[in-house]
């Protein structure tokens, strides 16, 4: 730039060469000057107003103000020369905020430039929109950089720099960025090739996703399957290695993204995230002579033994992540101390046992004493939540012996936390008192108003606290000298129960007084009015020093302050008034207990933790809360198809899962039951996926073709076949119950000459009290041309359940495409036949009775080709439901007779008998059931025994 124009190489040499800023000052207003008038003229080409421009910004990054250039910086964005629109955006985003006037110029400007081909163009107006962020560009802008960022003709370094101008205009605008409707996109992008698109899209996801949390839910998923890629399976550019280390910025981002969804319930997440994190810690067991090696190791070991801790803090990891951080806490690398103490913290906030913490507490009590200030303040909030009742008088004496020699800095928080502890775990209201007193008395200045009001109020709710208080607090004030926190406490406590030790040697009410008032003199004007309220309440219980006590309202009668005049005036009127003790009386009462509430010593505490664009997973001291949460999302293991065989037993074999793996493979999936002519229909959403679960999940309401519905049902009653197909994609289905459990392969086949990108799948279950089902493995994110991949998802049946699972799939294929279809999983897949008898079968089917276990209901049948009942087709149905068909049973032979028993995991047994009647002439069937299933391929109604009683 500077050899290009020779005007500011000329102008910036003359500045550097000034002397004085005097000569400085006249040469920079002597070029304003000429170039007010060289803009004022209006004659100038792209050249002039490009130098001129720079002189301006040169001007304002010396610190001067100018008024000049402005509209000539907005005529320079408008150039076609990539030099003339370099300046001008530079100048935009130096010399104009977000409210200035100017900016409604430039929008159409870059918004042209966002709709370029010319990446450079596309990335200087990114720039100009992250660094001004003004609502109004915000609002103008933020579908164009959306835009940009899900583009696959965008290259890759034009999406990183969308992804963070998107980031730093939701920071800033939130409510203009629709984060929801854009999750699925937004997230189908950290599946990108490139890893540093995908740190920052990572990076647009965690703060999107802490205020939507089930818009983005599927990102758990793609944090898992990326971090097994980066940290087993070793899927990187050697560029992104730093140090031998896998992109170990994208891995902290992805760790701490985790921790804030709740634990996972997918037994396959769960084991590949306890795979990940073993290997995280298994690669950090031996230090490297390396510094920066070790670093990098130890920012992902800290945030996944965070995560570890999140996930379940009675797992092996957790044992494996104490004995880490035992060593750390005592590294000679303050950063590795630091981090150490801070993760511990973490760990005792959320571990039910801390018995681990314990064994090192002497190490951590010597890093209050750490050289540096920010161990300190780590070693500070592992002291606190690691407290407990076994050890809070050990702690809280330490940090009283602490406290008198800590930094100002950290005496306030010091104060709070002592007092918190103190109140949570005092075993005796004596030693409450006691550490409280020496807490106010030690700390000074640093003790805020909330400590000594909640002394107050326990010991005006705890009535046998009272007389030992005011003893207490009447020896501290003896000192020579005594904080005015303290003389507050005590102006209360013994102006509403000294009348309870007077009688006492040593605390007469003559020794109350002059002790008490010998401190006033060296109060403010509040701390007086207290001790004033505190006087005219021993008139009315010691009249032996009412004499005293008139001359001090006397005295304070004639103060300069209002407010202690007028008190003092109202109580020495109340006080000389010797006809009416019984007003005098009913004034001084003593104040009733206050009601129930919460310490304000914890808000306060919360207030002085500063917010970060991250939000904490977990609170300092909060071990109620933490563990609160982390019970209520924990989730019990699910069993397999492999773990339970037909009658409910635990099957030791590995001969029943392998069977199960060989009969579910080698579905062909290359042509399609039905030929059809299909339109390229690119989402499918199912007839009977509820509206609310499709919303939460993002999935829009689109129309379905016949052909799908025809699918399902007939899977219903069939193992295999072809679930869904148009011209991108085929969804093919082999499956195999086995009791209360099922397994279900499910084929995606890529029919175009291109691949599926940013592949995801994942389930939906809206009953998952009654139903189950879960992925055996994390789908490839990406299926290659003409190829076909297979997932098995596990189902389990635990009560009756009316709504199947819906199979939610996502992928690029030029744009974002979305398919929510039903899984054939239906109640009578998991009926087992039983044979019975003619006799047997009536006599149960009389047992039963009546509604609500009996119904019928009466459907249309078709007839085949020579008009007669397809009896074979009838019968290859109510077999395929999973009924036994009986023979012999039913007197006329066109009736066909069932029997099963439906296994469930928490309902047990289920007998279900059934009998369908078809009739020629009124083409109806007639057909009786034992189990209410409303997605049969016929409506039919049900009466149900429990077995073993009928059946």
């Amino acid at each position: 730039m500077a050899t290009n124009m020779r005007g500011l190489t000329q102008f910036i040499a003359d500045i550097r060469g000034a002397r004085v800023r005097e000569l400085e000052e006249k040469r920079i207003n002597k070029e304003m000057a000429n170039i007010r008038k060289r803009f004022k003229d209006g004659n100038l080409d792209g050249y002039q107003k490009k130098k001129y421009v720079a002189k301006v910004i040169f001007t304002y990054i010396l610190g001067y103000k100018v008024d000049v250039g402005h509209m000539e910086a907005v005529n320079l964005i408008s150039s076609p020369k990539y030099s003339e629109k370099q300046i001008g955006y530079l100048a935009v985003t130096l010399l104009m905020h977000e409210n200035s006037d100017f900016l409604r110029l430039v929008v159409n400007s870059i918004r042209k430039d966002l709709n370029e081909n010319n990446e450079i163009y596309n990335c200087l107006a990114l720039h100009a929109i992250a660094n001004v962020g003004g609502q109004e560009m915000a609002e103008a802008l933020s579908e164009d950089v959306h835009r940009l960022l899900i583009s696959p003709t965008s290259h890759s370094f034009v999406r990183k720099k969308a992804a963070l101008t998107l980031l730093r205009l939701y920071r800033k605008h939130p409510e203009v960025i629709p984060a929801a409707e854009w999750a699925l996109r937004i997230v189908a992008i950290m599946d990108d090739m490139d890893l540093g698109v995908v740190i920052c899209v990572t990076s647009l996801v965690m703060a999107l996703a802490q205020d939507h949390l089930d818009a983005y839910a599927v990102c758990y998923q793609k944090a898992v399957d990326r971090l097994r890629r980066l940290v087993i399976e070793h899927e990187y550019a050697a560029t992104y290695a730093y140090y031998k280390v896998p992109s170990p910025w994208l891995q902290v981002k992805l760790l701490r993204l985790l921790q804030y969804y709740p634990p996972t319930e997918d037994a396959t997440l769960k084991n590949i995230l306890h795979e990940v994190l073993q290997t995280i810690m298994n690669n950090c067991s031996e230090p490297s002579r390396n510094v920066q090696h070790n670093n990098a190791q130890h920012a992902v070991l800290f945030e996944a033994i965070g995560l570890a801790i999140h996930l379940d803090t009675n797992s092996p990891l957790v044992t494996t992540a104490a004995v880490l951080l035992a060593r750390f806490i005592s590294s000679k690398e303050t950063n590795v101390r630091y981090l150490g103490l801070d993760t511990m913290a973490h760990l005792a906030a959320r571990t039910e046992n801390l018995d681990a913490i314990k064994h090192h507490q002497g190490t951590i009590i010597l890093s209050l004493r750490d050289k540096d200030i920010s161990v300190r303040r780590r070693a500070l909030d592992l002291l606190y939540s690691m407290c407990d009742v076994d050890n809070s008088e050990l702690i809280v004496g330490e940090l009283l012996r602490y406290l008198k020699v800590a930094d100002y800095g950290l005496r306030e928080e010091m104060v709070l936390k002592i007092a918190i502890l103190t109140e949570r775990y005092a075993s005796t209201y004596k030693w409450y008192v006691d550490t409280i007193l020496e807490l106010i008395s030690a700390a000074g200045d640093h003790v805020g108003d909330e400590v000594w009001y909640r002394v107050v109020q326990i010991v005006t709710n705890t009535e046998d606290l009272q007389p030992y208080a005011a003893k207490v607090v009447f020896e501290y004030l003896k000192s020579p000298s005594s904080h005015e926190s303290l003389v507050k406490v005590g102006g209360y406590i013994l102006g509403e129960y000294g009348h309870l030790i007077a009688n006492e040697p040593g605390y007469s009410p003559m020794e109350l007084f002059a002790v008490l008032h010998s401190k006033s003199q060296f109060c403010t004007a509040p701390t007086r009015a207290l001790l004033l309220s505190t006087y005219v309440k021993w008139v009315n219980v010691f009249p032996e020093i009412k004499e005293q006590l008139l001359n001090v309202f006397e005295r304070y009668r004639h103060v300069l302050d209002v407010d202690l005049q007028q008190r003092a005036c109202e109580f020495y009127a109340l006080a000389s008034r010797a006809d009416d003790d019984e007003l005098l009386q009913n004034i001084c009462e003593e104040i009733p207990p206050f009601p129930p509430r919460e310490s304000a010593l914890l808000n306060r505490l919360n207030k002085k933790h500063s917010d970060t664009e991250d939000k904490r997973t977990w609170v300092h001291g909060g071990k109620d809360i933490n563990l609160d949460r982390q019970l209520s999302r924990r989730g019990s293991r699910k069993p397999t198809l492999g773990d339970v065989n037909g009658n409910g037993t635990i099957h030791h074999g590995a001969d029943a899962a392998n069977d199960i793996t060989q009969s579910l493979m080698g579905l062909d999936l290359t042509t399609s039951p039905t030929s059809t002519s299909q339109s390229p229909t690119t989402h499918l959403d199912p007839v009977s996926a509820p509206a609310s679960m499709l919303a939460e999940a993002g999935i829009p309401r689109l129309t379905v073709s016949p052909n799908v519905e025809r699918w399902f049902e007939k899977l219903c009653y069939s193992s295999e076949g072809v679930l869904y197909e148009d011209v991108q994609l085929q969804i093919g289905i082999k499956s195999r119950y086995h009791g209360h459990i099922g397994q279900l392969a499910v084929y995606f086949g890529n029919k175009v000459s291109a691949p599926l990108t940013s592949f995801t799948t994942t389930l939906h279950v809206e009953e998952p009290e009654a139903i189950s089902a879960s992925f055996a493995k994390i789908a490839p994110s990406t299926i290659a041309p003409r190829t076909q991949t297979q997932q098995l998802i596990h189902i389990e049946c635990k009560k009756p359940f009316s709504k199947p699972p819906i199979l939610s799939v996502s992928f690029l294929a030029g744009a974002h495409q979305t398919i929510a279809i039903r899984l054939p999983v239906v109640i009578t897949k998991f009926l087992e036949h039983v044979k019975l008898g003619q006799a047997d079968f009536f006599e149960r089917w009389k047992l039963i009775g009546g509604p609500p276990r009996e119904s019928q209901s009466v459907f249309p049948i078709s007839l085949n080709d020579a008009g007669h009942i397809d009896l074979p087709k009838q019968r290859q149905v109510v077999s395929g439901h999973s009924f036994n068909v009986l023979e012999g049973i039913d007197p006329n032979p066109n009736n066909l007779v069932g029997a099963g028993i439906l296994h469930m995991s928490v309902d047990g047994k289920v007998g279900c008998l059934m009998r369908l009647e078809p009739n020629r002439e009124a083409k109806v069937s007639l057909q009786l059931l034992v189990l209410r299933n409303p997605m049969l391929m016929f409506s039919i109604t049900a009466m149900s025994s429990h077995y073993p009683k009928y059946l």
